[in-house]
């Protein structure tokens, strides 16, 4: 799926009134199947980028299209369909606490399945081998049946990203999925997505606070600041000015320091977020 923003403007649905865009001005251009990492400080409008791109916040100026699809020109029935094609991952993935890992994983197809065999699959899984797989890919098939609210949290954030390997989508939305690994795994997570997402064309914009593994990973960096775009480079070409200048005064997020509690377990609680797995 191609992506095309012109002049795009967006505000955050919190926002208070008079409070500037979170989005201003931009412009973009994403060709079907391009692995892109977006980077910037906190508040650079990273995440309304993602949501104005699963079609789930609607611009306030400008104009979004989906492989020429302009989203909110369509009736509804054919915004659901084209939600369908889309996939969103929040850094805080809402599953369930008492669902096995196995029907989180294998709800990544529910925009697929009609209503009866939707509520089968919460009694009985119907395809465990690939959840199995999909696990694999994030070091937690040994968690295929355990129960969500017995994960700590990196290992929740990983069914999260599993999930997306079983979605009927083109394009992968992916909001800060390293946020709670530890560095070994979060290289496994992102060597997993980038590699099935060029494996299977599906394009793939990712948020990220680690600016080492965008750089690693993503062939294409994405640098938002203020809601407006800082630059938009090959990884070669990002130099530490271009850094220094996208993080000039947030010099603490640059260099990328381990959170606290990095995939210690999660409380028994967790703060509901939304995921688009349509």
């Amino acid at each position: 799926m191609n992506i095309d923003l012109q002049s795009l403007e967006a505000r955050h649905p919190a926002a208070l009134p008079g409070a500037p865009a979170a989005l201003r001005a931009l412009n973009l251009q994403l060709a079907a199947g391009e692995q892109v990492a977006i980077i910037g400080p906190s508040g650079a409008g990273k995440t309304t980028l993602l949501q104005v791109l699963a079609c789930a916040q609607r611009p306030t100026q400008g104009t979004l299209q989906l492989s020429g699809v302009n989203p909110w020109a369509q009736s509804p029935g054919a915004l659901r369909a084209l939600r369908g094609q889309l996939f969103l991952a929040p850094q805080v993935p809402p599953l369930p606490p008492r669902q096995r890992v196995v029907t989180s994983v294998l709800a990544g197809r529910l925009p697929v399945m009609g209503l009866w065999a939707s509520l089968r699959s919460l009694f009985y899984p119907t395809d465990i081998p690939a959840a199995y797989e999909a696990l694999v890919h994030f070091d937690l098939a040994d968690k295929l049946f355990e129960r969500v609210d017995r994960l700590s949290g990196g290992e929740r954030q990983r069914v999260g990203l599993a999930r997306a390997l079983l979605a009927p989508a083109s394009l992968w939305l992916i909001d800060e999925p390293l946020s709670a690994l530890d560095p070994m795994r979060a290289r496994m997570a992102m060597t997993a997505l980038v590699g099935l997402a060029a494996e299977r064309q599906v394009t793939l914009v990712a948020t990220l606070h680690q600016v080492d593994m965008a750089l690693a990973h993503f062939p294409r960096i994405i640098g938002l600041r203020d809601g407006q775009l800082v630059f938009d480079l090959p990884s070669a070409q990002v130099s530490r000015e271009h850094l220094a200048h996208l993080y000039d005064q947030h010099e603490h997020e640059l260099r990328g320091e381990a959170p606290i509690g990095v995939d210690e377990p999660a409380p028994a609680a967790t703060a509901p977020a939304v995921m688009h797995c349509r």
